[in-house]
């Protein structure tokens, strides 16, 4: 097969079978690319990780551009970006057009089941990452207590400061035990291709607001989700405040009408950015907004990674930057550990579904089922038991 279809094929598997949201990708990216076809180390990955919760956009969105690019440059980016996104897109823009009712599509017995296979998915993540990133005692200091500031506050800036703050902790303690300072100094080189996607970036946010002022409601609702794509950390759940802002109080839409595209968003495998297929699709009753809609959020997600990933790559190589990657990649697995709490405590509401999400974790982990297999085989079961 084609490297490049074959590429494409992947992501849009998981695109087709990644359900439970960003922490819940990025633990599915890693088992496909990690655990399973070797194409990197967990240092690597948990390298890209941390850029892309450094910066803004979605951050699992903004993984899969990395291992695409890592793979075969932009094009390999876009093919990872396309067939990830769009299963969900299309399918939340078809919602937004018909404006049916999301709930009446996907049995609750199904929706149970995949949350608890994202569960299974994500423990797996957590213990792996663990072993391989709290080797130390101050490594494990490190992944706990960024796991539990997590856990207390919601603010979207949380996630990016405690994984800084952990990398910075882990170099004044380097330098601490050994007595002596670790050399920062580095010349950087900004190449013409970044200083392109970075003036992109910064003209979406200082010209879009002037071109679109009075161009028509296609383009306020690119303007808005452009807005709302560039200025949130970690995606997900995060951008929800900026996009009721962007449609629901500038009228542009109805708020029953936004709430119930919200669920189905949240029904949906893939990025849940692609709710902005909806809201376009609803919005202007056809997939032409559906699809500015989508290009609008995922844009500034695009630009400032591959802007600021030349300079990443020139930084993490200086050895006092490859020790605050150290209690950074600790940190990510505190990321994700919070992420498990939360997310169980949001879902493990019987014992049923806790015995789903054992036996998920116990089949994925020792019997080497793939995730995408369980996601199939709840769907058709699930399916099946409303058809008896």
């Amino acid at each position: 097969m084609l490297p490049n279809l074959k590429l494409f094929l992947i992501f849009l598997r998981l695109g087709l079978t990644s359900f439970g949201g960003p922490v819940a990708h990025l633990s599915y990216f890693r088992e496909e690319f990690v655990m399973r076809r070797r194409w990197f180390s967990d240092e690597e990955y948990a390298d890209k990780v941390a850029l892309c919760q450094l910066i803004p956009g979605p951050a699992s969105s903004q993984v899969g551009l990395l291992i695409g690019y890592s793979r075969s440059g932009y094009l390999g980016a876009f093919l990872a970006w396309l067939g990830f996104t769009l299963p969900s897109a299309v399918a939340l823009a078809y919602l937004g057009l018909a404006m049916a009712d999301p709930e009446s599509l996907i049995p609750n017995v199904l929706l149970t089941l995949l949350k608890a296979i994202a569960l299974a998915v994500i423990l797996q993540a957590v213990i792996g990452m663990t072993q391989n990133f709290c080797k130390t005692a101050l490594h494990w200091g490190l992944m706990l207590g960024c796991a539990l500031i997590l856990s207390l506050v919601t603010s979207p800036w949380a996630t990016p400061l405690v994984i800084l703050a952990a990398g910075a902790i882990t170099l004044l303690s380097s330098e601490a035990n050994e007595g002596s300072e670790v050399s920062t100094k580095v010349r950087l080189s900004l190449p013409a291709e970044a200083i392109v996607w970075l003036v992109v970036f910064a003209s979406g946010l200082v010209l879009l607001p002037m071109i679109t002022a009075g161009a028509g409601l296609l383009a306020e609702l690119a303007n808005g989700l452009f807005r709302a794509g560039a200025l949130v950390f970690g995606g997900g759940h995060v951008v929800l405040p900026l996009l009721a802002e962007t449609t629901v109080q500038s009228g542009l839409i109805s708020s029953e009408t936004f709430i119930s595209g919200y669920g189905a968003a949240q029904a949906v495998p893939g990025p849940l950015f692609t709710f902005a297929a909806f809201l376009g699709g609803a919005i202007s009753a056809d997939f032409n907004g559906a699809l500015v809609a989508t290009l609008a959020i995922f844009t500034p997600a695009v630009a400032i990674l591959f802007g600021v990933l030349p300079i990443w790559e020139q930084l993490k190589r200086l050895p006092a930057v490859r020790l605050a990657i150290g209690g950074a990649n600790a940190a990510v697995v505190g990321v994700l550990l919070a992420a498990l709490v939360a997310l169980s405590w949001q879902t493990l509401n019987s014992p049923l579904t806790a015995l789903f999400a054992a036996v998920a974790f116990l089949l994925i982990e020792y019997a080497k089922v793939p995730a995408w297999v369980l996601v199939a085989l709840a769907t058709a079961g699930s399916y099946l038991n409303q058809l008896v």
